[in-house]
């Protein structure tokens, strides 16, 4: 690493001195060392630490050679650009993929993977206790006790499964797939009727490239900070009240937008966001030309942490045969020891209207932490199971609701026989441990016991779901822990890597009533008018934002597909 960071403070010199191409040698040579010391790196937790304090290297690299192109616009310097761009991002979701399929477990001493075993058992049981603390009169020491004990097992574990990598044949074997060139973007993730625009933020200059399957244009945006400011802006502007007033978002449609607005058309567009990037509903910016109009109305839209990611994904999955059977919904968990399906309990006043339940709001979310609450029942997802369970014959789909709604059920081999898997409930973010975050199942068993209800990031490693479609309709789930190089970890990188071709997240916690609306929607344009995932989901937000109840891009712009669109 010394030796990178050498090179690094020379290439940063040489190119303050005008000496471009002396520059450009320097951080080649140094990113080429980073790269070799990052495969030899057993675990990926610390292999993407690692790349995190080197991103500044591929910011610089990729600035100097958008430098360099813009002195010699015939040179593909543009295209090397974007092949850096794609070389610093999501590294570890592509190799867990390539994991996944390798099976790297194989083979491996049965002690090892027992203790594993032991260990995420370990966890999940300190953090249900952690839960339980937090519902009831706790102080900080207790808190304190806790989490030191969830920080030790956690490190214990990390530090096994680095040595269950290494000792396991099928790893030593293990090729990784290199991120795609331009060319190959073109030849094996675009299509004709589909546009690549890619993202990347850095501090003094921003930059966005936009690919179709025989073009790349480039541009220079304004600086990250910038962008960032209006991602917020846009963000908070997004309210049940704001309706179809979309002028907050100008400012950042006019940043990321405008330049490329005459190449968009109808096209499909695929977008690889960087940084705040994540975190914007690209459905609800509106369009630059036609600013009370927005996007969605002119484009179908997937996000992406990187375009290699849906090439090496379509790869792994070019000859799995689709399940067996069509649909499992598991929705409307017990959450509280009051809730009247527990025997004994006495029964709770339910909500009388739509309009009652809309104005109290409850989300579909839980803060961890000094913001734990006690969890609400949400009556709604009960509705959007029925509504969707009403689409497809019995004997096709699973339907597990109440206290069936719970962590046995989603673990069991059986989900694996299921085309789509639905999961209506409340989500889970850890941003200090995203291997902690996860969806909220049944706490209570049949009895009233307390039980762990929790299917955490970790366990969804663990499973074997080879679903064309997973559908989280709670909230926030398409967010995680930001880490640099690597963007959102959170439960879709999970998801894939335990079979799922593409995924369905949220972006914010969306109010109960809309949510079930929307999903209801989204499953008769698929299961009934035989749309694909994406048009599915787009036509039905259309139908919210053309309807006068639902029209503010807050109650459908939360909902994203991330994955294969074919």
């Amino acid at each position: 690493t010394g030796e990178a960071l050498t090179l690094y403070n020379f290439a940063v010199l040489q190119r303050d001195l005008g000496n471009l191409t002396e520059s450009f040698t320097s951080i080649e040579t140094a990113i080429a060392i980073v790269e070799n010391l990052r495969t030899k790196i057993g675990s990926q937790e610390l292999r993407a630490s690692y790349f995190a304090t080197v991103q500044n290297y591929y910011e610089f690299y990729i600035k100097l050679l958008m430098q360099l192109h813009q002195k010699n616009p015939s040179q593909g310097y543009d295209a090397q650009a974007l092949h850096a761009s794609e070389r610093a991002r999501a590294r570890s979701l592509i190799e867990l993929l390539s994991e996944a399929s390798a099976d790297i477990r194989q083979g491996v001493d049965p002690k090892l993977l027992e203790q594993e075993r032991i260990f995420q058992q370990q966890l999940n049981d300190l953090d249900h206790r952690k839960y339980e603390l937090l519902s009831t009169q706790y102080s900080q020491t207790e808190l304190d006790d806790i989490q030191q004990k969830i920080d030790t097992v956690l490190t214990q574990l990390k530090q096994l499964q680095a040595e269950i990598r290494v000792a396991s044949p099928r790893y030593a074997d293990l090729k990784y797939p290199e991120p795609l060139t331009l060319q190959q973007i073109q030849q094996q993730v675009l299509d004709e009727n589909t546009v690549l625009l890619e993202y990347a933020l850095g501090e003094e200059a921003s930059y966005l490239w936009a690919v179709t399957k025989n073009s790349i244009t480039s541009y220079q945006l304004p600086k990250g900070s910038e962008i960032k400011a209006a991602t917020q802006t846009f963000r908070e502007s997004l309210t049940p009240e704001s309706g179809a007033n979309l002028a907050a978002g100008l400012p950042l449609s006019q940043m990321l937008l405008a330049p490329v607005a005459n190449q968009l058309g109808n096209k499909r567009l695929l977008i690889v966001g960087d940084g705040a990037l994540q975190y914007v509903p690209f459905a609800a910016l509106p369009i630059p030309s036609s600013p009370t109009t927005p996007l969605l109305v002119q484009n179908e839209i997937i996000t992406l942490p990187s375009a290699s990611t849906v090439a090496i994904q379509r790869r792994q999955l070019q000859n799995r045969s689709p399940a067996t059977k069509k649909l499992a919904v598991i929705a409307d968990p017990i959450f509280n020891i009051n809730d009247s399906r527990i025997p004994g309990t006495p029964p709770q006043s339910t909500p009388e209207t739509t309009k009652n339940y809309a104005l109290t709001r409850a989300t579909r979310n839980l803060g961890l932490g000094d913001n734990a609450r006690v969890l609400d029942r949400l009556q709604y997802t009960r509705t959007e199971a029925e509504k969707i369970l009403a689409l497809v014959p019995t004997n096709q789909s699973l339907e597990a609701l109440d206290f069936n709604a719970s962590r046995t059920t989603a673990t069991k081999p059986d989900l694996a026989q299921y085309q789509i898997i639905h999961l209506a409930t409340h989500g889970l973010l850890d941003p200090v441990n995203p291997e902690l975050s996860g969806i909220v199942l049944s706490l209570y068993d049949q009895k009233g016991q307390s039980q762990d209800g929790f299917l955490r990031l970790h366990d969804i490693f663990n499973l074997n779901l080879p679903a064309e479609l997973v559908v989280l309709s709670a909230c926030e789930t398409g967010l995680g822990k930001d880490v640099k190089g690597e963007g959102l970890v959170g439960l879709t990188r999970g998801f894939m890597y335990a079979g799922a071709r593409r995924v369905v997240v949220s972006l914010w916690s969306v109010n109960d009533v809309a949510t079930s609306e929307v999903m209801a929607k989204f499953y008769q344009k698929m299961l009934q008018e035989g749309e694909n995932p994406v048009s599915a989901l787009r036509a039905a937000q259309l139908e919210m934002w053309h309807s006068g109840q639902w029209q503010s891009p807050y109650y459908w712009a939360a909902f994203t597909v991330q994955g294969d669109w074919r």
